[in-house]
């Protein structure tokens, strides 16, 4: 009876077969070791995250199917999948699709404006602001001009003004203010950079535009459309909770966003980013719901801070500014009770910032607060 089996195949089975009678051999004095266990994504089991301003709501579910579905096909680049985000971002900003520039996160699109804009003259900006891309060109040569806060802590737009001259390339406010959580007063903002000196630009980073009290009226984006020489940059990491996922963007006039493009680090999205952010992107029952649960969790965080006997600036982002004895001395103690916060920032010692978070991990840091700031 034919067998189907070559002699190279019976060769090949008994080889087989030793093979695997000498490791089953070696399993009695050594375990088999299994697969590697994955690397820990997020916080750790039993802490409190609230440090990074991050969402923990989301991503959506309609943006964890996408992400499924496309996962098998993360060999290939994405460069004919992009212009469909750059599309629907435009529709819903009413400008034209090449006004649109993505990014890695809008932090690559931040450093690609600095890289482009350094080159042409100083950067300007508040003493007190998210600066990473500053941060990042300095070395590179770039000049950065501070200028100071406000004695409530807000941006001073005329200490901006006061310090721009014509070396002056690019303005670069981030609003609401991180850490502050610290809005602009539309009217104000829009009055400086319709003042701004021609030939210099203002860039709104505006990550936090969405989870603003009014985001339409609080946005600069209807002085893009004007034409005015500004940017805006957006962020997928805040209301959509893709912060890992890396898809941020710009807005600007077609000169503007090619200039910006041509500074990019990398040559475009990831998959598993872009499948994400086009499900989200238009998703607005998952949006609303973002939304109550970040105000949720700011609420709770405003009242904690009350309750303890401390003040925090007025917040229209993720997060709160409180006042305290020490900051670095209360991040250690929130540490030791298993809740992460962040410690002081530079001079400013005495402020703290929390973000909003899981709402029962937000809750611990309620009740942990009166006894630490005591202590």
């Amino acid at each position: 009876m034919a067998t189907g089996l070559s002699r190279r195949g019976v060769f090949g089975l008994a080889a087989g077969t030793a093979l695997a009678a000498r490791a089953a051999g070696a399993a009695g004095a050594t375990a088999v070791a299994g697969p590697a266990p994955l690397p820990r994504f997020g916080p750790a089991p039993g802490e409190a995250h609230l440090v990074f301003n991050e969402n923990p709501y989301g991503p959506s579910p309609s943006a964890l199917r996408a992400m499924a579905e496309t996962a098998a096909k993360g060999s290939y680049y994405v460069d004919d999948v992009e212009p469909q985000l750059t599309a629907m971002i435009a529709r819903r900003f009413g400008v034209a699709p090449e006004q649109v520039v993505l990014g890695n996160g809008s932090s690559e699109v931040l450093t690609a404006i600095a890289l482009a804009w350094g080159r042409r003259g100083s950067i300007l900006a508040p003493e007190l602001m998210f600066d990473e891309a500053l941060r990042t060109v300095a070395p590179l040569g770039v000049n950065v001009v501070r200028a100071p806060l406000g004695a409530d802590m807000g941006i001073d737009l005329a200490a901006l003004a006061a310090r721009a001259d014509a070396g002056t390339s690019l303005v670069h406010i981030c609003n609401p203010n991180n850490p502050t959580a610290m809005l602009l007063e539309p009217a104000a903002l829009r009055g400086f950079i319709r003042a701004v000196r021609p030939g210099t630009t203002v860039l709104v980073d505006e990550a936090y535009n969405e989870l603003t009290d009014r985001p339409e009226a609080n946005s600069v984006i209807d002085l893009v459309r004007e034409g005015r020489d500004v940017i805006i940059t957006r962020t997928f990491s805040k209301i959509h909770g893709m912060a890992g996922l890396r898809v941020g963007y710009a807005i600007a006039a077609p000169e503007t966003a090619k200039r910006i493009r041509s500074h990019l680090l990398t040559i475009g999205l990831n998959s598993a980013g872009l499948a994400a952010a086009l499900a989200s992107f238009e998703d607005d029952a998952f949006l609303s719901y973002s939304r109550g649960k970040v105000l949720e969790g700011r609420a709770m965080l405003q009242a904690a801070v009350a309750a303890a006997g401390l003040t925090a600036l007025p917040s229209q982002a993720n997060f709160l500014f409180v006042k305290v004895p020490d900051a670095d001395a209360l991040k250690t103690a929130m540490a030791a009770r298993g809740i992460a916060i962040r410690g002081a920032y530079g001079a400013w010692k005495q402020w703290s910032r929390v973000s909003t978070g899981r709402l029962e991990d937000v809750r611990r840091y309620a009740e942990a607060l009166p006894a630490l700031v005591r202590a």
